[in-house]
């Protein structure tokens, strides 16, 4: 193969690598956008069922990192941010409050248990103050 054929096969295959490259970063910028879209819904999901005011105090890296998240564009403001993390907080943590729940609903029973005991003694002490 002479000096010329060498050199136009060169050619050909960075040509073909190149567009086999440029195709590869497409099809990246493509599944980018997808996934940014997707997590702009499961954000804008989480985010509409805000319906309670909550006023808190963070620390200054929180701060800091509720306001990358809206200089990303990801939220509109920093209480956005915040609603996001807590809600997200709070999933990852499930069996945590489960937990939790099933603790209180014993207390809340015991509570009720308490209350119809403390009820029978007044009315059986009332009973017997009526008695001659």
């Amino acid at each position: 193969m002479n000096s010329k054929n060498k050199e136009n096969t060169s050619r050909s295959e960075e040509k073909t690598t190149q567009t086999k490259l440029d195709e590869l970063g497409n099809q990246v910028e493509k599944l980018a956008s997808r996934t940014a879209e997707s997590i702009k819904k499961v954000i804008d999901k989480a985010l509409a069922a805000r319906n309670t005011v909550l006023t808190i105090r963070v620390n200054d890296e929180s701060n800091e990192k509720l306001g990358m998240l809206v200089e990303a564009g990801l939220f509109k403001s920093r209480s956005e941010s915040a609603a996001f993390l807590i809600q997200e907080g709070i999933k990852k943590q499930q069996e945590l409050f489960d937990k939790i729940q099933t603790k209180l609903k014993k207390i809340d029973k015991i509570k009720e248990e308490l209350r119809h005991i403390v009820s029978e003694e007044i009315t059986s002490k009332e009973e017997k103050a009526k008695k001659p």
